[in-house]
């Protein structure tokens, strides 16, 4: 049976990393060019996402839900290096791309697949890991097989386009992007150098995928059960194209799969994060979607940055004179975002735990902490050694000294002597 779709969109992610001290650069960068805007979170507009993340989280992602109309207005008169400059003391800064119309494009597979770029995200942490959000939607008329061989094709466009054949199929069919390599250039004006991401081994190439797919209620209801689909919701979740014929059973072993609804399912790889549902629950096209592009999205976003930063501090521990640097901010990363709860919620909740075993952090950080644990023992045996010197040196002097005294008062003692045999 081939899979209507009732509803869908993907996100793909890019992550990126500013070299350290040029932080503030960056913002300034952004806020100079005319296309991006702060995107700014308000309380009334924005109270699903509110109410969902917990204080300390709302402080790291969202430190717009503060700002009051005053204090916003306040910030836009200032001149733009004193606005950089009071941005980059917050940790997490989000820009807003301004797209003149939805971006056209089409894959050139067999019929065609037609899709539009809806919003162009910059999600920036004031650590320097940053990440590139470019949200997609292919054409309403469309089958659940080209929603698979979309994703499967568009997150290597950034890929050196030379030695892909695939991929000169895809044309974006708009003023500002007249062709991929035109998106390219864009995507990489805006990341810059790929240096620092190299250096942590992570792929500038190939994008991470998010994404969501509500399927016709035929497909998956109470009589056609999920098991009858299933091979198709484990090709969305590993990212394979839909004529792949990998051994299923194989591919499943990979997912991390939290089943919280009757008609849905998350997927969840080292890949990206898809959610598989029909309509057969009304829920499914009206709030789930909401939902999972806005408060599950940024739980995504706030565990690849934990992976991401671990991984930058693992990369400094390894630099003798980073090592005092890197002690502090594993510190402050532990006490600030590792025992922190995100949210309440307990579907969030569920889903924040998969996704840290999906990355492995548990794992990742147990290996910055050995790192540390090791520096610190070696930094106390270090400072126990300096401080046995210290002594040592004290109580020879302290010796020379009594030493010195015994021998000034024996000569003023013989002294003495003479004196009262002479009298």
């Amino acid at each position: 049976m081939e899979l209507k779709i009732n509803y869908q969109y993907t996100y793909f992610v890019h992550p990126f990393i500013i070299k350290d001290g040029k932080y503030h650069k960056y913002l300034l960068k952004m806020l100079k060019d005319k296309d991006f805007k702060l995107k700014v979170f308000q309380k009334e507009k924005d109270y699903t996402m509110y109410k969902y993340f917990l204080p300390n989280t709302k402080e790291l992602l969202f430190s717009s839900f503060s700002f009051g109309s005053s204090e916003l207005k306040r910030l836009e008169e200032l001149p733009i290096e004193t606005r950089a400059a009071i941005l980059s003391k917050y940790s997490c800064n989000i820009f807003e791309y301004t797209l003149k119309k939805d971006i056209q494009g089409k894959v050139d597979d067999r019929k065609g697949i037609f899709f539009t770029i809806q919003k162009v995200e910059v999600i920036c942490f004031s650590t320097g890991i940053c990440f590139l959000v470019i949200k997609t939607n292919i054409d309403e008329d469309s089958k659940f097989a080209d929603l698979l061989n979309f994703n499967y094709k568009f997150r290597d466009i950034n890929q050196d386009i030379s030695v892909l054949d695939t991929y000169d199929n895809i044309r974006l069919q708009t003023g500002d992007f007249d062709e991929v390599e035109t998106f390219k250039e864009f995507i990489r004006n805006i990341t810059g150098s790929n240096i620092g991401a190299i250096k942590l081994d992570i792929d500038t190439e190939r994008f991470l995928t998010y994404s969501y797919v509500c399927i016709d209620q035929e497909a998956w209801n109470s009589t056609n059960e999920f098991d009858k689909i299933k091979h198709n919701f484990i090709k969305y979740a590993n990212i394979l194209p839909a004529d792949n014929s990998r051994n299923y059973e194989m591919e499943k072993e990979k997912i991390k799969i939290l089943s919280k609804w009757k008609y849905a399912k998350v997927g969840l790889t080292k890949l990206g994060c898809t959610l598989f549902s029909s309509s057969s629950d009304m829920n499914n096209y009206t709030i789930l979607p909401d939902e999972y592009e806005n408060q599950y999205f940024y739980t995504y976003i706030l565990n690849l940055y934990k992976k991401i930063y671990l991984k930058k501090l693992q990369l400094k521990f390894k630099n003798p004179k980073l090592v005092k640097k890197a002690r502090k901010e594993f510190i402050d990363f532990t006490k600030k975002i590792w025992i922190q709860e995100i949210t309440e919620d307990e579907i969030g909740t569920v889903l924040n735990h998969r996704m840290q075993e999906t990355f492995e952090l548990e794992k990742l950080y147990g290996e910055v902490k050995n790192k540390y644990d090791v520096l610190y023992k070696d930094l106390n045996i270090e400072k126990n050694k300096t401080v046995t010197i210290l002594i040592a040196v004290i109580l020879v002097a302290s010796l020379l000294f009594n030493i010195l005294n015994f021998i000034t008062l024996m000569r003023q003692w013989n002294k003495l002597r003479q004196l009262g045999t002479g009298l």
